[in-house]
C-alpha cells in the first residue's frame, strides 16, 4: 500500500486488517497507533502466507495513509485474537469501550449513566434492567446498539425488563429486544429469580431421599429440578397455573431426566385435590405464601408430618451501620466486581442495613414463631389432635426492598402421639 492511497470503505463483515510480513508488524502498529486507528480490542495474529494482520478501526478506514516502506494488504479476520488489555477488561467495561466506539464524539457522561453496571443472564440471553438505555439517543441506534451490547457481553439474544405485573402470576412485563425466545421458558411470560439461586442450592443440598414433595408454586421449577435432580426427592407434585410456566417446566424435566417422577398440576394450588401425601412441602411464594398454608397443611402425611419450606417477606428496622459492618460491604465491593462474568450474583444490600445473614433479627425470629404458632393451630384444627411445629432454621435468601428481606422458614410439624 504505497502513501497516499485511498483504502476502500467496503471490507468484509469480518474485523478490517492489514497483513504485513512479520517484519513490519511492530512498525506498522506503531503507525496505526500513532495516527489512533489501531483497533485496540484485538491484538496481531498470524495469517495465512506467514504474515501477521493488524486490527484497524472499521470507522476509520478512510484515513490510512500509510509509509510506502510498510508494504500491507487489506483483509477481513473471521475470528479475531482479543488483545491482552481487552482480556483484562471486565464485561461492563468492555460494554462501555465498545459503546463509546459506536457514538464516538456523541458520547456523554448523561449517557454513560443509561449503560447498566450489572444485569442478569439466562443461557445465551441477557436480560437488562428497565432503567437501562432510556435515552432518547439510544433509542435512534436501534438494532444497532442492541447488536453491539450483545457482542460485548457474549450473548446472542438481548431483553430489557419492567416491573412485574400484579396479576397473580406475577407476569414479567419484558420486552425482547434482539433475537427470538428460548426453548426452555419465554423470559417475556415466566416469572425467573436469579436472587433465589443461594436458596436453589441450599434446596439442592437437604436429605429428601426417598421422599414426596409437594411445590405449591413451582414456576419453571427452580426448585422442584433441585429438590429432584440434586437432593434426590422420590416424587414431586408441582403446582402451576401459569400455562406457559407449565409448558417450560415439563419441558425441563424432560432435558434433566426426571419427568417420570414429576405429577404437574395445572391450575390454582388452592383448589389442589391431594391429601395426606407430602413428607416435605415448598411455599416458595413472596410477598406472602400464607394462601397456600392450609394446603400444605392438608398435604402433609396425617401420620408422621413433614417440613414445610415457609417463603416470606419481612420488614426489618433499620440497624444503625458500625465499623465492621462497613468493611464488611467495602470488601464485597460491586456487582460486577463480584463476579467475573459481570452479572450481579448476590443480593443487593440497601443503605444503612447490616450484610445479609450477619446476625438473626429479632423480627425474623418473632416471624418465625408466630409462623409456628398458626400452622401448629391449622394442622391441629384440621385433625382434630395436637400437633407439634419446631423452627429448624430461618434462611435470608435476599434484601427485596430498604428493611424488607425474604426470608425462608423451615419448620419441622409432627402429630402428637398418644401416650
Amino acid at each position: 500500500m504505497m502513501e497516499g492511497t485511498e483504502v476502500p470503505t467496503a471490507v468484509p463483515t469480518a474485523v478490517p486488517a492489514l497483513a504485513t510480513e512479520p517484519r513490519f508488524a511492530q512498525r506498522l502498529r506503531q503507525c496505526l497507533e500513532q495516527e489512533r486507528l489501531l483497533d485496540g480490542r484485538y491484538g496481531l495474529q498470524r495469517v495465512p502466507g506467514g504474515r501477521v494482520a493488524v486490527p484497524v478501526l472499521p470507522e476509520k478506514l478512510s484515513q490510512l495513509c500509510l509509509p510506502a516502506e510498510v508494504p500491507c494488504e487489506l483483509l477481513g479476520i473471521q475470528d479475531p485474537v482479543p488483545s491482552r488489555a481487552a482480556r483484562r477488561l471486565s464485561p461492563a467495561q468492555r460494554l462501555r469501550e465498545e459503546l463509546r466506539r459506536l457514538l464516538g464524539a456523541g458520547w456523554s457522561g448523561e449517557l454513560e449513566r443509561d449503560v447498566p453496571h450489572a444485569w442478569q443472564r439466562h443461557g445465551d440471553l441477557v436480560l437488562l434492567s428497565e432503567d437501562s438505555f432510556r435515552a432518547e439517543p439510544w433509542e435512534r441506534l436501534g438494532s444497532v446498539l442492541w447488536e453491539t451490547v450483545a457482542k460485548a457481553l457474549g450473548a446472542r439474544r438481548v431483553a430489557r425488563r419492567g416491573r412485574v405485573m400484579p396479576d397473580g402470576m406475577r407476569s414479567p412485563r419484558v420486552t425482547l429486544l434482539l433475537g427470538q425466545h428460548g426453548y426452555t421458558f419465554d423470559v417475556t411470560k415466566c416469572m425467573f429469580s436469579p436472587g433465589n439461586i443461594t436458596e436453589k442450592l441450599r434446596v439442592a443440598s437437604l436429605p429428601c431421599s426417598g421422599e414426596v414433595l409437594v411445590d405449591l408454586y413451582a414456576g419453571i421449577g427452580y426448585f422442584t429440578l433441585p429438590f429432584l435432580v440434586h437432593a434426590r426427592a422420590a416424587f414431586v407434585h408441582a403446582c402451576e397455573w401459569n400455562s406457559h410456566a407449565v409448558e417450560a417446566l415439563h419441558r425441563s424435566l424432560v432435558l434433566n431426566g426426571v419427568r417420570d417422577r414429576c405429577h404437574i398440576h395445572s391450575g390454582d394450588s388452592r383448589q389442589l385435590q391431594l391429601c395426606d401425601v407430602a413428607d416435605r412441602v415448598n411455599l416458595g411464594l413472596i410477598p406472602s405464601s400464607e394462601e397456600g398454608w392450609p394446603v400444605a397443611c392438608r398435604v402433609l402425611k396425617k401420620d408422621t408430618g413433614g417440613v414445610l419450606h415457609i417463603h416470606h417477606n419481612v420488614e426489618t428496622r433499620p440497624v444503625p451501620a458500625t465499623p465492621q459492618s462497613a468493611v464488611l460491604l467495602a470488601e464485597q465491593g460491586s456487582p460486577e466486581a463480584a463476579s467475573p462474568g459481570g452479572e450481579a450474583q448476590h443480593p443487593a444490600q440497601h443503605g444503612g442495613e447490616e450484610p445479609l445473614g450477619a446476625r438473626l433479627r429479632p423480627e425474623w425470629q418473632s416471624w418465625a414463631e408466630g409462623t409456628a404458632t398458626r400452622i401448629q393451630g391449622l394442622l391441629a384444627e384440621l385433625h382434630g389432635r395436637p400437633w407439634r411445629s419446631s423452627v429448624l432454621h430461618i434462611e435470608p435468601v435476599k434484601s427485596y426492598a430498604p428493611h424488607v428481606h425474604h426470608l425462608v422458614l423451615d419448620l419441622e410439624c409432627r402429630p402428637v402421639l398418644p401416650v
